[in-house]
């Protein structure tokens, strides 16, 4: 017969504290590889970014205002983390367009309007074999879709749209509206108000628009370096 040995208090003291090491060490090494990933996610957007002079910031300043709309309405927890990579990650399809459609100067015409309306396809078939971003895919894949269903890249109608999705398209166009672009200026804040009001029902879904216009009265709207909107 094999001899076992007592295990004494002692020995099984160290060995829980071995255990918690353990444990602790692979928390740790689990936390340093998210961070890597989402010092990688930024470095593309600055990528985007340096390429897309036009929008330089947007998908920055959308992030915050994302995640401040998603707790007003009630998300939190894990789930805002993945909204906040979602909308950090809203135009990274963009990256597969050619210049001649990203940085033009002026407004697109039909065949590039074709052209651009594919980037939530291409960030769909860049992001979807990435297992830790699969429930932050919602917003880049469906942040055009419309509460009407006449938005893309697939038509859907109401609630048929991921949540996350809804609320994000009432930030981007708010931040869209709100700079400068090479071929309009940008928005004055009552002027933007107003088209999201006008818009809820068609374009946006009608409960996120009153959510996203109290946080803007209650909280004034987000001032970020750089801003270039009009008063």
């Amino acid at each position: 017969m094999t001899e076992r040995r007592a295990i004494t208090p002692a020995g099984r003291r160290a060995a829980d504290a071995e255990n918690r090491l353990a444990v602790e060490a692979a928390a740790r090494g689990a936390e340093e590889i998210l961070r890597a990933y989402d010092a990688t996610l930024e470095g593309w957007i600055r990528a985007l970014d340096l390429r897309d002079g036009e929008t330089q910031g947007h998908s920055r300043r959308v992030v915050d205002l994302a995640v401040r709309l998603a707790e007003e309405l009630g998300v939190c927890g894990e789930q805002l983390v993945h909204v906040g990579r979602g909308a950090l990650l809203h135009d990274v399809g963009k990256m597969a367009l050619p210049d001649t459609v990203l940085i033009k100067a002026g407004e697109l015409d039909e065949e590039e309007q074709a052209l651009m309306r594919r980037h939530p396809e291409h960030a769909w078939e860049m992001l979807r074999g990435i297992d830790f971003l699969r429930p932050a895919l919602d917003i880049p894949f469906c942040h055009h879709e419309r509460w009407d269903g006449t938005g893309y890249p697939r038509g859907l109608k109401g609630d048929e749209i991921p949540f996350t999705a809804r609320l994000f398209a009432v930030v981007d166009v708010w931040d869209a509206l709100r700079y400068d672009r090479s071929y309009r200026a940008g928005w004055p804040a009552e002027q933007v108000k107003e088209h999201l009001r006008e818009g809820a029902g068609t374009h946006f879904d009608p409960q996120v628009v009153p959510a996203f216009l109290r946080i803007l009265e209650r909280d004034s709207e987000p001032v970020f370096p750089g801003d270039s909107r009009l008063p």
